[in-house]
C-alpha cells in the first residue's frame, strides 16, 4: 500500500493524454479483508467472480465509481475494486472555501489517468472524470440543439468567459458581446457570476473550443412571444411591458417579443424633462395601446391615458387669486415651474418673484425640490398653462410707497450707480430713486453725472414723481434751489447791459455766465461791428465781458447777448451828439448874421441922422 502511495504521489501532476471513454463499469466496493471467505458464505462461486473481476484489465480513460475510504491532510483514498487503492489529491473535493465536500463511504467517480498492471499502481482523478462528463453534456446539447446552462465567470477579449459544469471539472466556453443579448448590453459586466442559458454553436473538444450563444435562445423566445403577442393585440388594450430602451423623445417597451413607442408626451400630463427621470431599462410597466397598425406592425403606446387629464378641472381647483402649494421641479432662464399635483404645473416668471429685486435668473430665489407658496395670476386651461407669482404673496411696497414719500419730500440717500444717463439713489430696501443727467443742474452743461457725484456719496434729492404701474421713482437735486430763470425777466430786461464771464467759446459763439446759474450766447453774429468768422482768438475762459440783452426766454432758459449792439449804441450816441452840435453851431451864426446885419443897419441909421 505504501509503495502505491508512493507512485502515485510522484505522477499526480502528469495530464492523461487518451480521449477515449468507456462506460463506466460497476465494481465492488468491498476491500479483500472485508470478503467473506468461502467457508463463511458457503458461495464459492460468488468468491470466484470477486476474484476474476478484481483481476480484470482496466483501460486508461475509462471513468470508474469507486467509494472514498479515507481522507487526510493530502490525499483522498478511492477503492475502485481493484486488489490496490488509488490516491486523488484532496483539493479536487474542496469547493470554493476549501471545505472537502466529501466522507469515508460516498461513492464518487473517477477517471482512470494510469494503471500499472504488474506494480499494482493506480492514479486517479476526480476532477478530469466531472469534465468527460460535462463534455458530454456539451457535445449532447451541440448535437441535439438544446440548450445548456452555464456561469458567467469573466470578461474576456470580444465577450464573456462562461464555465459549463462546476469549478472543478467544467469546461469554459466563449460568449461573444453580439451573441449576449437582442440589443447591445450596456455593461457586459454585470452579468459576471450569473447562471444563464445558452445554445452551443461551435463545439471542438480536442482544441477544447466552445462558442456560446444566449441571443438565439431569446430570438425563439421572442418569436414564439411575438405571435402571441400579435394574435391578441389591439387598440384601447391595457398591458403589461418591459422597458428595454430609453432615448431622447421616448422610450422603447417590449409588449412580448414586439416593441411599442411610448413617446415623451404620452407619459405624463405634466412637463418631463427627459424619459430617463422616471424609467428604467429593465423595468415593468403598465400601458395603454394607442394605435396598432398591423402591417407595419408600429405600436404607439400611453400611460398619461390611464388617467383623466388633470387639466379638464384646473380652472374650478385653482381659481385666479387663488394662494397654492407646489414644489419646484425645474428652472430656466425665464423662471421657475412649480408642481401644483401630478401633470399639472404652473410657471413663476422671474418678474412675478420679487416687488423690488431685480432676478436675473430664478435660481437667486429658488432651487429644485423646494415647496413654495404661489398666488395664481391665470389660467389657460387649453394651453395648459397656469401662471403664479411669488411675490403677490407679499405686500407690494410700492402701495405704500407715496403715503411715505408724497411729491416735494426730500430725501438723504447714497449714490447706488452712476449711469450715463442718471443717478441712482438708494431709498428703501430694493427701491432706488432716479435723478436724471437733466435734474442735476439748472444751468450747467453736464455730459456725464460722474464730473459732479461718485458712488456710494450721501447726497440729497426732492422727490418729483412716483409711478406705482411702472415702480419708477423720480428725484430731483436742482429743484433743492430756486429757479433763477424765473427772474430773468425782471432782472434782465431786453436792452439792459450786462456783465459776466466767458464759461464756453463755440464755432457759433460765445456763452457768458451772467449768474451762478444763468447764461448768455452772444451769437457769432454779434460779436463784433465787423463781420466775424470765428470767436476762436478774441476771447478767453474767464474773461469778462459787456454785453447788451436782446432776448429773454424764461421757458426756454435762453438769454440772447450782443456786444455788436453796444457799438451800434454808441455810434448811434456820437452821430446824435454830433448832429446836435452841428445844428447848434449854424444857429448861432444866423443870430449873430442877424446881429451884425441889425447892428450894421443901426449903425447906418445913426450915422444918417448925424
Amino acid at each position: 500500500m505504501e509503495k502505491v502511495a508512493s507512485e502515485a504521489t510522484q505522477e499526480q501532476n502528469l495530464t492523461a493524454t487518451s480521449d477515449q471513454e468507456v462506460a463506466p463499469l460497476q465494481l465492488s466496493s468491498q476491500t479483500a479483508g472485508e470478503e467473506e471467505s468461502p467457508k463463511e458464505s458457503g458461495d464459492m462461486g460468488q468468491f470466484e467472480d470477486l476474484f476474476e473481476q478484481s483481476l480484470r484489465a482496466f483501460q486508461e480513460g475509462e471513468i470508474l465509481k469507486g467509494t472514498v475510504v479515507s481522507i487526510d491532510r493530502e490525499f483522498v483514498m478511492i477503492d475502485v475494486g481493484y486488489k490496490s487503492e488509488g490516491l486523488i489529491p484532496v483539493r479536487e473535493f474542496c469547493n470554493e472555501e476549501g471545505d472537502v465536500t466529501v466522507s469515508p463511504g460516498d461513492v464518487v467517480e473517477v477517471l482512470l489517468e494510469r494503471w500499472d498492471p504488474e506494480g499494482g499502481m493506480l492514479r486517479l482523478s476526480h476532477s478530469k472524470a466531472l469534465r468527460q462528463q460535462v463534455w458530454k453534456e456539451i457535445t449532447k446539447a451541440f448535437e441535439e440543439e438544446v440548450p445548456i446552462k452555464g456561469t458567467v465567470v469573466s470578461r474576456v477579449k470580444g465577450g464573456l468567459s462562461v464555465r459549463i459544469g462546476d469549478q472543478k471539472g467544467g469546461v469554459n466556453a466563449f460568449l461573444p458581446f453580439s451573441q449576449i443579448d437582442l440589443r447591445p448590453v450596456p455593461d457586459p459586466e454585470d452579468m459576471l457570476n450569473q447562471v444563464i442559458e445558452c445554445s452551443i454553436l461551435k463545439c471542438n473538444r480536442r482544441r477544447e473550443n466552445v462558442v456560446v450563444s444566449r441571443r438565439t435562445l431569446l430570438e425563439k423566445e421572442r418569436a414564439k412571444k411575438r405571435k402571441e403577442t400579435l394574435a391578441s393585440l389591439e387598440e384601447d388594450q391595457i398591458r403589461e411591458g418591459e422597458v428595454k430602451n430609453i432615448t431622447d423623445y421616448g422610450i422603447f417597451v417590449d409588449l412580448g417579443g414586439i416593441d411599442g413607442l411610448l413617446h415623451i408626451t404620452d407619459m405624463s400630463w405634466g412637463h418631463i424633462e427627459h424619459p430617463s427621470k422616471l424609467f428604467n431599462v429593465g423595468d415593468k410597466i403598465k400601458v395603454k395601446v394607442l394605435t396598432y397598425d398591423p402591417e407595419t406592425e408600429k405600436v404607439s403606446l400611453g400611460i398619461k391615458q390611464l388617467t383623466e387629464d388633470p387639466w379638464l378641472t384646473v380652472e374650478e381647483k385653482y381659481p385666479v387669486g387663488e394662494r397654492v402649494r407646489g414644489k419646484v421641479v425645474s428652472l430656466t432662464d425665464y423662471g421657475a415651474f412649480v408642481e401644483l399635483e401630478e401633470g399639472v404645473e404652473g410657471l413663476v416668471h422671474v418678474s412675478e418673484m420679487s416687488w423690488t429685486k431685480r432676478i436675473h435668473h430664478p435660481s437667486q430665489m429658488v432651487k429644485v425640490g423646494d415647496i413654495v407658496e404661489a398666488v395664481v395670476l391665470k389660467v389657460d386651461s387649453k394651453a395648459k398653462r397656469i401662471s403664479l407669482g411669488l411675490k403677490q404673496t407679499e405686500p407690494n411696497p410700492w402701495d405704500l410707497i407715496e403715503e411715505r414719500y408724497p411729491v416735494g419730500t426730500v430725501i438723504e440717500g447714497a449714490v447706488k450707480n452712476v449711469t450715463d444717463f442718471g443717478l441712482f439713489i438708494g431709498i428703501e430696501e430694493g427701491i432706488d430713486g432716479l435723478v436724471h443727467i437733466s435734474d442735476l443742474s439748472w444751468s450747467k452743461r453736464i455730459k456725464h453725472p460722474g464730473e459732479l457725484y461718485k458712488k456710494g456719496e450721501v447726497i440729497q434729492a426732492v422727490v418729483l414723481n412716483i409711478d406705482k404701474e411702472k415702480e419708477r421713482f423720480s428725484l430731483g437735486i436742482k429743484q433743492l434751489y430756486p429757479d433763477p430763470w424765473k427772474t430773468v425777466l425782471e432782472k434782465y430786461p431786453v436792452g439792459s447791459k450786462v456783465t459776466g464771464r466767458v464759461t464756453n467759446i463755440t464755432d457759433f459763439g460765445v456763452f457768458v455766465e451772467i449768474e451762478e446759474g444763468v447764461e448768455g450766447l452772444i451769437h457769432i453774429s454779434e460779436l463784433g461791428p465787423g463781420k466775424v468768422k470765428t470767436p476762436a482768438g478774441m476771447f478767453q475762459l474767464g474773461e469778462e465781458v459787456t454785453a447788451k440783452v436782446i432776448h429773454v426766454g424764461p421757458l426756454e432758459k435762453r438769454i440772447g447777448l450782443s456786444i455788436k449792439r453796444i457799438y451800434q449804441d454808441e455810434e448811434k450816441s456820437n452821430f446824435e451828439e454830433y448832429t446836435n452840435n452841428n445844428r447848434a453851431s449854424t444857429t448861432f451864426g444866423s443870430l449873430l448874421q442877424e446881429e451884425l446885419v441889425q447892428q450894421s443897419h443901426t449903425y447906418k441909421e445913426t450915422k444918417a441922422k448925424k
